[in-house]
């Protein structure tokens, strides 16, 4: 038992590695290539680790978020993560083609990020091991996506802070003009940021 304990912590570390970007590269959206590190796998993510089954915790420093091409399926690990206001999320890119970018009007995009709050692109990774970061000086809720994927569902969420959850233009009825399956990703995420915001019901 102890012995398959201890293999899963290796395995959880694996997604973790590649990241020793210390030069202060990557903040505030600037794109940092980091993915020349060989223990890097694709294998390192089971169907148990699927974001819809985990809690959103309490806010912290820094997040991370794998890009995930598998089994035919495009997604964001977890859908949604939480940091303190100055915050950064790391986005790595696991496998496939994937981008990392805000709703917001900078991009052409319906604005599902609070008011004032600074747009990010991190344009397409193509290359396994690839990373982007944000630094979220804003508090509130963002909903993003993956540009070549976002029909398909590849949508996440960031929350900041400690936000009023009826104060968030990103948890107002998702945008009319958008497909369906957007529509209903973003009803989805809604409903795990207003859990994790401690309002359950309306």
């Amino acid at each position: 038992m102890l012995q398959l304990t201890g293999g899963t912590a290796v395995v959880g570390l694996a997604g973790c590695t590649g990241t020793q970007n210390n030069d202060g590269g990557g903040a505030n959206g600037t794109p940092t290539e980091s993915g020349q590190d060989d223990t890097s796998t694709e294998s390192g993510h089971s169907d148990e680790e699927d974001g819809h089954d985990e809690a959103v915790g309490a806010p912290s420093d820094t997040a991370e978020v794998n890009m995930i091409t598998e089994d035919g399926g495009y997604h964001f690990e977890p859908h949604v993560v939480r940091v303190n206001v100055g915050g950064t999320v790391t986005w790595h890119n696991e496998s496939g083609s994937h981008s990392t970018t805000a709703y917001h009007s900078d991009n052409d995009q319906p604005q599902l990020v609070p008011d004032g709050a600074a747009a990010w692109d991190s344009g397409l990774y193509t290359e396994q091991g690839a990373t982007f970061e944000h630094t979220f000086e804003t508090e509130g809720v963002y909903h993003y996506y993956c540009t070549p994927h976002e029909s398909l569902g590849m949508i996440g969420s960031v929350i900041v802070g400690e936000p009023d959850p009826h104060e968030q233009v990103a948890l107002e009825d998702p945008p009319a003009d958008k497909p369906e399956r957007v529509r209903e990703k973003l009803e989805e995420l809604n409903g795990m940021v207003s859990t994790a915001l401690g309002d359950d019901h309306e």
